[in-house]
C-alpha cells in the first residue's frame, strides 16, 4: 500500500518563489490521512494579472496571511522524508526550492528526492492526451476545482492512488 504526499502550489507572479498558496494530502497505506491547506502572503504581496485569472486569488485575501518562513514549520512536518507526488513535478518542486531559498531556508533538510513523483509524466507514458491535470480527473470522475490548491493535491493523491491500483471509486 502506498504512503506518500501530494503536493499542489499556486503563484502570485511567474516568478518560482512567490507561493501564494499550497496545499498537501498526506496518505498513509493507500488512505488519505490529513489535508492541509493554506493562503500565504507572496514577497511584497505581489500578484499579476495572468496568475489570479488563473487561481483567483487576490492580494486582498494574502495582506494578512504569513509569509512562507512562518508557516514553514507545518509544512516541513508534512514532507520531511516522505515520497512527494505532484501533477507537474518540476512546476512545484521548483515553486518549493525557489521559495525556501527566498527565505533562507534549506531544501535539503526536508531529505526528499531529486525528483519526485509526477502523475501528469505517469498518465502521459500511459498514452493519455492530453495529461493535464483536469482531463486525467475528468476521465477517472475525480471532482476537481482546478488551480485550488487543495483541490489540485487531492486529485493528484487520486491519480497517483489509481495509477498503483489502489483506488477503484471515490
Amino acid at each position: 500500500m502506498a504512503s506518500f504526499t501530494a503536493i499542489d502550489f499556486e503563484t502570485a507572479t511567474g516568478y518560482a518563489h512567490s507561493a501564494c498558496a499550497v496545499g498537501i494530502v498526506t496518505v498513509e497505506e493507500g488512505v488519505i490521512t490529513e489535508e492541509y491547506h493554506t493562503l500565504i502572503q507572496p514577497p511584497d504581496n505581489e500578484y499579476w494579472y495572468r496568475n489570479v485569472m488563473v487561481h483567483g486569488i487576490k492580494p486582498v485575501e494574502t495582506i494578512e496571511m504569513p509569509t512562507f518562513d512562518v508557516l514553514f514549520p507545518e509544512i516541513r512536518q508534512r514532507l520531511f522524508g516522505r515520497t512527494v507526488v505532484a501533477h507537474n513535478e518540476a512546476f512545484d518542486r521548483n515553486v518549493l526550492i525557489k521559495t525556501m531559498r527566498y527565505y533562507g531556508l534549506y531544501y535539503d533538510e526536508l531529505e526528499l528526492a531529486d525528483r519526485w513523483e509526477c502523475t501528469c509524466r505517469i498518465y502521459r507514458a500511459k498514452g493519455y492526451k492530453p495529461a493535464n491535470l483536469k482531463a486525467c480527473s475528468d476521465r477517472h470522475g475525480i471532482v476537481l476545482n482546478h488551480h485550488e490548491a487543495l483541490s489540485d493535491a487531492r486529485a493528484c493523491a487520486k491519480l497517483y492512488l489509481l495509477h498503483n491500483g489502489q483506488v477503484k471509486l471515490f
